[in-house]
């Protein structure tokens, strides 16, 4: 039986505050006794819902990697120019990460490993396709514009590694805002790859 809309609702609930608390305490000093606490459930009402703490890590994650989706890939989804999806793709990604009011993608980057067996290869499948659509979308730029000296995938992991580590440093109160160093990041992105914006 597919999960109802409530359902679903409680479960994204939990995700972002059990996401907080493992952002704050890790996985390994998080309990689920302070899971329980912080979302308002008993400890019995949690794993009713999660089933287990490997299973929330996995349902935190998942549900990070569709707030991806939401917020970046579908909004470029029906861009034909494959520069401007590139660019659109890049500045959507560093508002989530930038704009980010919960910690869902950042225990995705500091948590993949606490994840075990079957749940972690499914994380890494959709992770997976998010790469190989930068690669591909990258590959097709460089088609267009005649200019390939940077292998398409060593692109795609060096720009997920700009615009993954920016949750570690950018500070929107701070001196650059967020308008400009997205403006910062696609030029210094563009020229790497192709030599020019």
């Amino acid at each position: 039986m597919a999960p109802t809309h409530d359902t679903r609702h409680k479960m994204r609930e939990i995700c972002r505050i059990a996401a907080r608390v493992f952002y704050e305490k890790g996985y390994d000093g998080a309990s689920m006794q302070d899971i329980a606490e912080a979302v308002g459930l008993t400890k019995a009402g949690l794993y009713h819902h999660v089933g287990s703490k490997d299973r929330l890590l996995f349902e935190i994650m998942n549900y990070g990697m569709d707030i991806l989706d939401e917020t970046v890939l579908q909004k470029v989804k029906d861009i034909a120019d494959p520069r401007e999806k590139l660019r659109q793709t890049i500045r959507g990604h560093i508002d989530l990460i930038t704009r980010a009011r919960d910690q869902e993608i950042t225990v995705i980057l500091h948590e993949n490993r606490s994840l075990k067996g079957a749940l972690r290869k499914k994380i890494n499948a959709r992770k997976k396709q998010y790469i190989d659509f930068l690669e591909s979308l990258i590959g097709q730029v460089q088609q267009e514009s005649g200019k390939a000296a940077t292998s398409p995938r060593l692109a795609a992991f060096a720009l997920l590694g700009m615009v993954n580590w920016l949750y570690q440093w950018f500070d929107p109160e701070g001196p650059i805002g967020q308008e400009a160093l997205t403006d910062a990041f696609v030029n210094f992105f563009f020229r790497g790859l192709l030599g020019k914006t």
